[in-house]
């Protein structure tokens, strides 16, 4: 078994949720939150605000730590154990752009009933649960996007 480290956002802007849309050949299908591989030499914040720009576009700063979640998944060779940290954080715009490369077709804001059911994971949807409750609370609180809270 091969163990692995991911580290992905919860990107919010005025309340919507960022998702991509992922087709691989049309083997692999359907809405995720922006994640990626820890490169050697990254704190776990770094790569999730490097994959965030990198597979969205999208310049965003971590608003706090929400939580890890485990999947194991099969490649032709092994088994992939894997733990991903995941982070809310705030954009700065609306702005967008897919990443081609890693074959991401779309991306955009969702409001969160709209966002949950996208999801295809459901341990992307638990997250996702997470840290929009959080969001919440610190809005209630007048905390978000307070220069005071960073």
């Amino acid at each position: 078994m091969i163990e692995a480290t991911s580290c992905g956002g919860v990107v919010i802007f005025r309340g919507k949720i960022l998702l991509l849309y992922k087709n691989y050949r049309n083997k692999y299908e359907g809405w995720v939150l922006p994640k990626g591989t820890v490169e050697e030499g990254e704190q776990h914040n770094e790569t999730a605000l490097r994959e965030v720009k990198e597979e969205t576009g999208v310049s965003a700063q971590i608003i706090k730590y929400v939580g890890k979640s485990n999947y194991t998944f099969n490649t032709s060779y092994d088994v992939v154990n894997k733990d991903v940290h995941w982070y809310l954080m705030m954009a700065d715009s609306y702005y967008s752009k897919p990443q081609r490369e890693e074959y991401f077709m779309d991306s955009g804001y969702y409001k969160y009933h709209e966002a949950y059911h996208l999801l295809k994971f459901p341990n992307e949807k638990q997250i996702l649960d997470q840290a929009y409750e959080e969001y919440t609370a610190l809005k209630q609180n007048n905390l978000w996007g307070s220069k005071k809270y960073f």
